[in-house]
């Protein structure tokens, strides 16, 4: 379980924080090699209901930010428990982030002792370009990356990729399911890799879930892989 108590935050978001029973587990994402790991992304894990269930709870009552600021801090602390030294990858809502005293606070707290991390721009619930922007500046501070997670899903397009101008970009995995046998599928992440390459990105191809996708996507140009095949989250 992850403890909020001791941080240096307002008493309102640590009140708020103090509420929640999460844990988080990682789930890694590998070089082609297929078992030498780039980065860790944390996945929250909470105890009374799915994950989904927390969020749609939260944003019913217009309280996202508490899951923003609990994700980045409650990962950390997890990151380290865990003694990781690769990146760590963290989600976070498109519409949310961190006001100026809590980036302030989270360096002062962990920035010292971390690397830089990745920052995972999710396809929900909803896209600001303003809070986008901002986040982007934020990530800059810290020589952070951003990542644009679930790519061709949600609102995460070509468009979302040009305004946020991301350091990685995440194929979603209902666009690479079965892709060794499916042509349409091939064409397709062929030219997303293609454009992202272009553009200087790497790609990630996540949701990998058999040998003969693992192998397709390596011989089309991904530059990183997830996927239960490779790696169940722990």
């Amino acid at each position: 379980m992850i403890y909020f108590d001791s941080l240096p935050l307002s008493e309102d978001i640590k009140k708020a924080l103090m509420e929640l029973k999460i844990d988080y587990v990682f789930q890694s994402i590998f070089y082609p090699d297929g078992k030498t790991v780039y980065a860790r992304e944390a996945l929250m894990r909470p105890y009374d209901m799915t994950v989904t269930e927390l969020i749609k709870i939260y944003e019913k009552m217009d309280k996202l930010h508490v899951l923003e600021v609990a994700t980045f801090f409650g990962a950390t602390q997890k990151y380290f428990l865990r003694s990781y030294k690769e990146l760590l990858s963290i989600n976070s809502f498109p519409c949310e982030i961190f006001t100026k005293d809590e980036v302030e606070t989270y360096i002062d707290y962990y920035g010292t002792d971390k690397r830089a991390m990745i920052i995972e721009c999710l396809e929900y619930p909803e896209f600001s370009e303003e809070m986008s922007l901002v986040k982007r500046k934020y990530a800059d501070i810290n020589n952070n990356l951003i990542a644009i997670d679930d790519y061709g899903t949600g609102f995460n397009d070509i468009h979302i990729v040009e305004l946020v101008n991301p350091d990685i970009v995440k194929i979603d995995r209902t666009l690479l399911s079965g892709i060794d046998t499916d042509k349409y599928k091939q064409a397709n992440c062929s030219a997303i890799i293609e454009t992202m390459h272009a553009k200087n990105l790497q790609v990630v191809a996540e949701g990998i879930e058999t040998e003969a996708e693992f192998e397709y996507m390596k011989s089309i140009g991904a530059d990183l892989f997830q996927g239960y095949y490779l790696g169940m989250p722990e």
